[in-house]
């Protein structure tokens, strides 16, 4: 690891939250699989990223969302000791739940005023079941929630893009389309890397080949493999 400038005291706290529908219709086609295989790729990626930053000390948890929603990795875990349980798929799609979740752990406290932007990603494949806009209301309504740099992956081509795009809550960024499992897992590495990156040195990343008119400078999403075969879309 990377000596941190004044001791471990330096770094100051990113938190990067995993927001993932585990609904029955990502037992289709493989698709909770892939998000596992995905997720648990990036991890050392991720890490590395990390390791190179002397600004942040990263710490990632997860919650899973269904019929309601719970934390399917609750404690805030230092990124270097992070490891990942597979999810599995039943249910309805209760993402308002989630992001209630979500807003209660960006309250003041549990968040301090020394944290970094915290990194939200929310993935689905369907559509809300329960009250998304209230949800999000509440999300909306921390600081930390406003100032989170907000990153959404569509799974598949049935997913309400635009409920995704509220999330995400800037025109500058869309949803992301993952519409294979190598594009889930090309997504997943970016938003642990690169955008992981970004949210924790804003002020030193060069402009160039960014998305403008956002509070945190994100680098502009990678273009995706065409699948080999029509087998591979979902």
């Amino acid at each position: 690891m990377a000596v941190r400038p004044g001791g471990e005291l330096a770094a100051r706290p990113l938190h990067f939250i995993l927001i993932a529908d585990c609904s029955g219709s990502m037992s289709d086609n493989g698709k909770i699989q892939a998000l596992n295989n995905a997720i648990r790729e990036a991890i050392p990626h991720m890490q590395t990223s990390s390791d190179d930053n002397p600004n942040a000390q990263v710490f990632v948890r997860a919650i899973k969302f269904s019929s309601g929603a719970s934390w399917h990795i609750e404690k805030p875990t230092p990124v270097e000791d992070f490891k990942w349980f597979d999810l599995q798929a039943s249910g309805v799609t209760d993402m308002g739940k989630a992001l209630k979740m979500v807003a209660d752990e960006l309250k003041m406290p549990p968040m301090t005023d020394r944290a970094l932007p915290p990194v939200l990603v929310l993935m689905s494949d369907g559509q809300p079941t329960d009250s998304f806009e209230d949800g999000l209301a509440e999300l909306m309504a921390q600081g930390w929630g406003k100032k989170a740099v907000r990153i959404a992956i569509a799974i598949g081509d049935d997913c309400d893009l635009d409920v995704l795009q509220k999330f995400i809550g800037h025109n500058e960024m869309k949803p992301l389309q993952a519409n294979n499992a190598e594009a889930l897992v090309n997504y997943i590495r970016w938003v642990s890397t690169a955008v992981l990156k970004s949210a924790s040195s804003p002020a030193s990343q060069s402009q160039e080949n960014q998305v403008s008119g956002l509070n945190i400078p994100i680098p502009v999403a990678p273009v995706n493999n065409v699948p080999n075969s029509a087998d591979d879309v979902w």
